[in-house]
């Protein structure tokens, strides 16, 4: 029997930022069930120009690997992922427990509709959807659509006030 292995929050360190930018593009993709039209640089570019500098950044190890991160703010969760392959062991409600001890007391963020598995993540943890939209998807034409459904969740600074509201 090995030793168990822990599962750590560390800052995110630049020589991590490649395997971070791809073990996203991949949980994303196989989350929303679509290839992401945009190159990866891109992606990388938007994590530093946007995520980064508006967000306090986490990578979640065990054993020496990455496999996952947050992006969170005290008002918000702007990126959680959970690397493919470790879904269901409790690495994203490790994360999401950081992020709300950061939080001011209410989090909103936002997660694709067609990602069942997210949506039901969140509502395990007492998020309401409050909000439905559409997201454009740039005009790529990779899509069958032009865009991609989203829901905007909150999570009630009391759960007495949990009223769940949802807006078409």
């Amino acid at each position: 029997m090995g030793a168990p292995r822990i599962l750590t929050l560390e800052v995110l360190r630049d020589e991590q930022l490649p395997e971070l930018i791809r073990m996203w593009r991949a949980s994303f993709e196989d989350g929303v069930g679509i290839v992401d039209p945009h190159p990866l640089e891109e992606q990388e570019n938007y994590f530093s120009s946007e995520v980064r500098p508006h967000h306090t950044v986490r990578v979640t190890m065990l054993g020496g690997s990455l496999v996952g991160f947050v992006a969170a703010n005290a008002e918000s969760v702007s990126q959680l992922y959970v690397r493919v392959g470790f879904l269901r062991q409790g690495i994203g409600s490790f994360m999401l427990n950081w992020a709300k001890k950061q939080s001011a007391g209410k989090l909103w963020l936002f997660t694709f509709e067609r990602n069942r598995r997210a949506c039901a993540f969140y509502e395990h943890h007492q998020f309401v959807a409050i909000e439905r939209g559409f997201e454009p998807c740039g005009g790529s034409g990779t899509l069958s659509t032009n865009g991609r459904a989203r829901s905007n969740m909150q999570r009630p600074t009391h759960p007495a006030s949990a009223h769940p509201r949802r807006h078409t």
